[in-house]
């Protein structure tokens, strides 16, 4: 049984939490917030751009709370340290965490800035305890489906591919681009991350892009270069949350091998995933788990067989936000920028 300790109890903290109660292997023993209320296990008012179930008190009769988040860094019954504040606070935390020698999870972006992300990266390679990022996409049932038709070429080559993470602005911190780094850091990562999980990492980028209310970029497209490689596919991604309030969240990917074309949509109430091909279309069938309960659930098999993380490491958060760096300075000159 991994015995698990919840750094920051807003959206996130809660969707882990909720992830973890369906893992028959995990167990929450501790959870530290600064807002008393929610040390105290009341989750109330919170909010998210997805439905996790909406959790609104924690059984304390079998978890502490604390508004110290030293104390549970140090609990000796804590095995795995989640770490879900707000990104600015990451880097400390995450130094803090391996160096108790503790395993150690942490929410995405992993910095604000890939030099940030690289210190976590030195320090977890040298830590007792694993460490990995939290890049819930590469384990949604959808989109690791993808990876595998992508890697075993099931439908022939890869001729393009569209990948879109759409939404309206979201609640609290995330409005403040100082904190969340606009939506091209927050929001338009998982796809970022995903594009380098699937075809490597680009040579340059193309990007246009706008700030609406965080200060920061908050909606853009950006085109991947591939230029060392000929046979590369175009890649597109759009990302933002200004869309007008009431626009449903999605993310959305629509990708075109030689042999057939694949759509995702989560926004469908059915048939989110479908492939079309030789004049027909197929709902393909995929596990009704999700990506939080799968980044967990990995992880923790990583504890449990004493195995360091390989399906995603601090060197590709760091690899990420240089990818980011690059579509900023991209928008900010009007000019494809090399990563």
């Amino acid at each position: 049984m991994a015995r698990i300790g919840i750094i920051g109890l807003g959206f996130m903290g809660r969707t882990h939490y909720e992830a973890y109660e369906k893992l028959p292997e995990a167990q929450v023993v501790r959870v530290a917030d600064r807002d008393p209320k929610r040390a105290a296990g009341d989750l109330s008012g919170g909010w998210g751009n997805l439905q996790t179930g909406g959790i609104t008190q924690l059984p304390m009769d079998r978890i502490r709370g604390s508004v110290d988040f030293e104390e549970l860094l140090n609990a000796p019954e804590v095995d795995i340290i989640d770490i879900c504040v707000p990104t600015p606070g990451h880097v400390e935390l995450a130094l803090q965490a391996l160096a108790t020698g503790k395993h150690v999870l942490c929410e995405k972006p992993l910095a604000l800035s890939s030099a940030d992300a690289r210190k976590i990266a030195e320090a977890a390679a040298g830590a007792k305890g694993f460490f990995m990022p939290a890049m819930c996409v590469r384990f949604w049932p959808e989109w690791h489906w993808l990876k595998l038709a992508v890697a075993e070429g099931h439908y022939g080559a890869v001729r393009s591919a569209v990948f879109r993470r759409l939404g309206s602005m979201p609640a609290g911190w995330f409005k403040d681009g100082a904190l969340s780094g606009g939506a091209i850091l927050d929001l338009h990562v998982h796809d970022v991350d995903f594009i380098y999980h699937l075809f490597g990492k680009p040579t340059g980028v193309f990007s246009r892009g706008y700030t609406k209310t965080s200060g920061q970029i908050d909606h853009l497209v950006t085109q991947y270069l591939f230029d060392d490689n000929p046979a590369s596919p175009m890649v597109v991604a759009e990302g933002g949350w200004c869309m007008a309030d009431g626009y449903p969240f999605a993310m959305k990917f629509t990708v075109n091998f030689e042999r057939a074309t694949a759509d995702y949509d989560s926004s469908r109430s059915t048939g989110t995933l479908l492939l079309h091909g030789n004049g027909q279309t197929q709902t393909i069938e995929t596990s009704k788990s999700d990506g939080f309960m799968g980044e967990l659930a990995y992880f923790i098999e990583c504890v449990k067989n004493g195995t360091r993380p390989q399906r995603v490491t601090a060197e590709d958060a760091v690899t990420g936000l240089q990818i980011i760096e690059a579509e900023r300075r991209s928008v900010e000159s009007g000019k494809a920028e090399a990563v």
